[in-house]
């Protein structure tokens, strides 16, 4: 397991990265244990560069993403990925490790990212997902000033919950309609995020990602909800799935490919703002039937509608409209929308599996498990 420290730990990609340069180029990751943390850390580090990533303290590990690429501390010489104590709501422990670390490219994925969760601790949300981002773009701006290293590059994570309930398609010219403290919050980093641009002639681009998915999803979004209970469901553990809204429609990709397009926007001349989305929108009861019909099962003999995961403020269609993304940054995306569910089933059907093995030998309870 990873962790970080003053001795801080550190991890590389065991050799399957591409041949490292005398003096790579640096990058700093908050959010590095997320979803998209974890695969921005593999990409880069396969692009040569000597990654650094801001983890929170907890009792305990939350690495599980990135344990594969973890390379003991004693054998620190080999490691190309190093990890450190930060948080978005901590603005010296920023500043100190920005002047230490001395990176290159600056990639603020960190978030209190789960939209229901916000309505629940707004005010947290606000103070990571917002002002974080000020805080980071602030640590920042003062680091170019003290140094004179004017040639950092900075990405900002955005949300196509920003734009809530404006119709779709939604593009870079679309305005924002948040409807959750969380989509607010995003907001407010993406106009700071500009005004940084603006104001202080700093690199900073805003990536606006529609919905992207994967098996290291976290299991309470509705999508990797689905497939852990399909797997389970086909196993034998489980027999009933509770959903809020089937009928709210997203743009969902492969966050493997989205972490493609965060890179390419500090590789420009210019700084700006990129809609990234498959452009292809699905609701999550064709969701269910993908999911669910992949391994023979019928959704509609284990969904059960609980109205307590209804949103105070639904957004009901999310859409991007990708071609500036296509057209500037010659990106697109490689897994459609049923490539990516069935990869996700695959893997969560695996995990079953395994929990079964435990459950029949009386290690766990059936019935503790999601």
């Amino acid at each position: 397991m990873a962790d970080a420290g003053s001795t801080t730990p550190t991890a590389s990609t065991n050799g399957d990265s591409t041949t490292t340069p005398s003096s790579p180029k640096v990058a700093l990751i908050t959010g590095i244990t997320g979803q998209d943390g974890s695969y921005l850390t593999e990409f880069l580090l396969n692009k040569g560069y000597e990654v650094h990533g801001l983890i929170r303290r907890s009792s305990n590990f939350n690495t599980q993403r990135i344990d594969h690429i973890y390379v003991d501390p004693h054998n620190a010489h080999k490691a190309r990925m190093k990890l450190h104590y930060a948080d978005l709501s901590d603005a010296s422990s920023l500043r100190r490790w920005l002047d230490t670390i001395l990176p290159d490219e600056v990639y603020n994925l960190a978030a209190q990212s789960h939209v229901a969760v916000s309505f629940e601790i707004p005010d947290y949300t606000a103070d990571v997902v917002a002002t974080g981002a000020l805080r980071l773009l602030e640590a920042v701006r003062s680091h170019i000033a003290a140094s004179g290293r004017s040639h950092i590059r900075y990405y900002q994570a955005g949300s196509s919950e920003m734009f809530g309930s404006t119709p779709p398609p939604q593009s870079e010219t679309t305005p924002f309609h948040p409807r959750s403290p969380y989509a607010a919050s995003k907001c407010a980093a993406h106009w700071y995020t500009v005004n940084y641009r603006e104001a202080y002639g700093i690199f900073a681009c805003n990536g606006i990602l529609f919905n992207h998915e994967s098996p290291r999803r976290g299991e309470n979004f509705v999508t990797r909800k689905i497939t852990r209970a399909v797997g389970r469901i086909k196993i034998g553990l489980q027999s009933k799935l509770f959903l809020g809204n089937l009928q709210a429609s997203r743009d969902w990709g492969f966050a493997g490919d989205y972490v493609e397009a965060m890179w390419l926007m500090l590789q420009q001349e210019k700084p700006d703002d990129y809609v990234v989305a498959t452009e292809d929108s699905h609701t999550v009861e064709e969701f269910l039937e993908v999911a669910f019909g992949y391994v023979g099962l019928n959704w509609k003999d284990h969904v059960v509608i609980d109205k307590r995961y209804f949103r105070p403020t639904e957004v009901d269609n999310l859409k991007g409209d990708a071609t500036k993304a296509k057209k500037v940054l010659g990106w697109k995306p490689k897994v459609n929308f049923e490539k990516l569910v069935k990869m996700m089933v695959d893997n969560d059907v695996e995990m079953a599996k395994k929990e079964k093995v435990l459950v029949d030998a009386g290690y766990i309870d059936a019935q503790q498990q999601p």
